[in-house]
């Protein structure tokens, strides 16, 4: 295992980032205790909750399970990219306005996961939103809540 740590260069937030660290730390430390974006969760560690979610080059991905060296070269965007000028997204919004967030845990995972299904299905079935959102654990809201969240949001993006 390398013990020495490496240079990293990506692109995070819409902001190019250069980090010093070991190359198999995971992004989501990196993110949180070397970058000080604490808005991706760590909730299981292992993959299997979605609450360490984030954007790779458009793709959603599990921090938990990124080495950092992963990342090189790579467009990285977390939850703190979602809202612009203190303005939340139409997903956030929705979020709020169902209580689909509730002790904020599994908060920003819903949200990405959210995002990635409503950018490739504006106008999503039921069906195809629990599917969607099946890697994403949560054990406050029932689900009901964040489906009914989802499914403003998809009413809000269609009407833009």
């Amino acid at each position: 295992m390398n013990t020495q740590k490496i240079k990293i260069q990506f692109t995070l937030n819409n902001q190019e980032t250069i980090i010093t660290t070991y190359p198999m730390k995971r992004l989501i430390d990196v993110l949180r205790d070397d970058l000080h974006l604490t808005g991706t969760k760590e909730g299981c560690g292992e993959g299997e909750c979605g609450a360490c979610a984030v954007f790779i080059n458009g793709e959603l991905v599990n921090s938990c399970l990124v080495p950092i060296i992963q990342v090189d070269g790579t467009i990285v965007s977390t939850i703190e990219n979602f809202a612009s000028d203190f303005e939340l997204d139409r997903i956030q919004e929705s979020f709020i306005n169902n209580n689909g967030a509730q002790c904020g845990i599994c908060t920003p995972g819903m949200i990405l996961a959210s995002s990635a299904l409503l950018m490739k299905n504006a106008n999503p079935n039921e069906q195809e939103i629990r599917t969607n959102l099946a890697g994403n654990l949560c054990r406050c809201t029932g689900y009901n809540k964040i489906l009914d969240s989802v499914k403003e949001a998809s009413k809000l993006i269609r009407k833009k």
